[in-house]
């Protein structure tokens, strides 16, 4: 599926774009557009870049780490931007695109919520002209100049050895797993099952483990993930690990393995590094999360369309493989980290999540046995 990956030290230097401020201030709080103000005398006047994330419900990333990050990023550049949610809405993420291109936005990055929605806005922006960028997540068939996000299998490889380690750690005997799949409409979540399917299956096929319930979980929600990992459980109550997409995902079956004194007995995975993730690494309650380092990849995306919106053609030396439009990508593809209880102080030391935020009440003193200072 991919060649050329980056590692996140290479990511920037591969695209060599040079973000040079154009002074002056530039930002945005939500729909609202931002200018900045003109460029120095002679220079070009980058042109607008507008942003479109998925929503707020499948991820408390995306307003709380991927638009600040972005923002800060274009301040720096002293250049034009527009972000804004679509909040799962397929029509109103068409119409924000419209506005955004009508506004008179010469790059635009989205993040799409099925590939077909993606496709429709990328390949209507192309026909006006206006460079485009798929970020984090790859629009099957669609028409992007660049792809920018983590590679995704590595991401799922993480929290297939995550929950074999913890397994292991217990000393399961031929445990039964369960496997919490994300959106079947998320090309990222189709990567993720590659990468732990590949390491559970050998696992299945030897009689090691023992393949449970297995179901994706439509748009990321985290309700129904509640609602289908309680029919799982029902369907087999010797569930003995759960490989849980993402933390929103694997919040929603700790909190079902709750009601029946489970929790901590059964490893769930995960994948996002959030707050609620890493508190339920802390008291024990899920075995691992994934820490994707979303500033540096709002920082390489940053970076390409700033480069875009002054008129440049940015090299980016990876490539991922559309397999619907039969193209390769140029892609910068950054390196994930598994997440332990040992290693959680990294994603703190890292500034992704603050300690004040992290380690609040009963959650304490976990922070000080994790040796977050």
């Amino acid at each position: 599926m991919r060649k050329g990956i980056l590692s996140i030290g290479a990511a920037a230097a591969a695209l060599t774009l040079g973000l040079t401020a154009c002074g002056g201030e530039s930002g945005d709080t939500s729909a609202e557009t931002s200018s900045a103000p003109s460029a120095a005398a002679g220079d070009a006047k980058p042109g607008k870049i507008g942003v479109i994330l998925p929503d707020s419900k499948s991820s408390a990333r995306w307003e709380t780490a991927d638009r600040k990050y972005l923002e800060e990023a274009f301040k720096t550049a002293g250049v034009q931007y527009d972000i804004q949610n679509a909040q799962g809405d397929k029509t109103a993420f068409q119409t924000i695109a419209d506005q955004m291109i009508t506004n008179g936005a010469t790059v635009l990055m989205i993040v799409n919520l099925d590939s077909g929605t993606g496709k429709a806005v990328l390949d209507k922006a192309k026909s006006q002209g206006v460079a485009t960028i798929d970020y984090d997540r790859l629009t099957l068939g669609g028409s992007a100049s660049y792809y920018v996000s983590f590679d995704n299998t590595a991401v799922g490889k993480l929290q297939g050895e995550g929950l074999v380690k913890c397994l292991t750690d217990k000393k399961a005997d031929k445990p039964i797993v369960a496997e919490l799949n994300g959106s079947p409409t998320d090309n990222n979540a189709t990567l993720f099952k590659q990468g732990y399917d590949g390491v559970l299956q050998p696992k299945y096929d030897s009689g090691e483990y023992k393949k449970g319930p297995d179901q994706s979980v439509p748009d990321w929600d985290n309700t129904q993930a509640g609602t289908i990992f309680e029919q799982m459980l029902t369907q087999e109550p010797k569930i003995a690990g759960v490989l849980a997409a993402n933390d929103g995902l694997g919040n929603a079956a700790i909190s079902v393995l709750k009601k029946q004194k489970l929790n901590g007995k059964v490893p769930v995975t995960g994948q996002d590094a959030t707050v609620q993730g890493l508190q339920n690494i802390l008291a024990g309650d899920q075995c691992m999360t994934v820490y994707k380092a979303i500033k540096k990849e709002a920082d390489a995306a940053a970076q390409l369309a700033v480069s875009l919106a002054k008129g440049e053609q940015p090299q980016a030396s990876g490539t991922v493989k559309d397999t619907e439009g039969n193209r390769d990508v140029p892609s910068v593809l950054l390196e994930p980290q598994a997440i332990f209880f040992d290693n959680v102080k990294d994603v703190v030391a890292d500034g992704f999540v603050s300690k004040d935020e992290l380690c609040t009440g009963e959650f304490a003193d976990k922070c000080t046995e994790a040796g977050i200072s």
